[in-house]
């Protein structure tokens, strides 16, 4: 004979339990992230829903999640492409990227790459551009961004579901 005197918490506790699961998923690992602007094209496109992987393991060419601080407040998250890695020095001369004073090969960026700038970066610093050059608002006017204010990394499309799956 089955006992059906579960107490209101107990009925409450394998909801509860899927709720605090998801909640350390959100935090932790994975979360959706929505493209705003096109600052990105062709790559991506306004309004498209990607994964925001947090993870700090970052790589030249990776897609992240940048918050844009301002007096020590976010106003804005940023969806760009990393260039230059902690300790490298970037320099964009005569519309072609220098990494530690070789040419790199950019097959991402549209349009110009604006004006002549150089940056060393600290051990904690990466170099940021949108691939969409002649509209994105970047390291190039904003300067390098520091780890702690890059989420993680993007490079899958949930939404629209014609665009489905992983992007470069």
């Amino acid at each position: 004979m089955e006992n059906n005197n579960k107490t209101w918490w107990q009925e409450l506790l394998p909801y509860l339990a899927i709720v605090i699961v998801v909640v350390l998923i959100r935090t932790f690992i994975v979360t959706p992230v929505q493209v705003s602007g096109s600052s990105m094209q062709p790559t991506l496109e306004g309004g498209e829903i990607m994964f925001l992987w947090k993870t700090k393991d970052i790589k030249r060419y990776d897609i992240v999640v940048a918050n844009l601080i301002k007096d020590g407040k976010k106003v804005d998250v940023l969806i760009k492409r990393v260039y230059g890695l902690p300790g490298e020095k970037i320099q964009i001369e005569n519309d072609k990227i220098y990494i530690n004073d070789h040419v790199i090969e950019d097959k991402y960026g549209k349009g110009s790459n604006g004006s002549n700038i150089t940056y060393t970066l600290k051990e904690n610093e990466y170099f940021i551009m949108g691939d969409n050059r002649d509209v994105s608002y970047d390291s190039r006017f904003i300067g390098p961004f520091n780890t702690k204010d890059i989420e993680g990394t993007t490079n899958f499309i949930l939404f629209p579901f014609t665009k489905f799956g992983r992007v470069n």
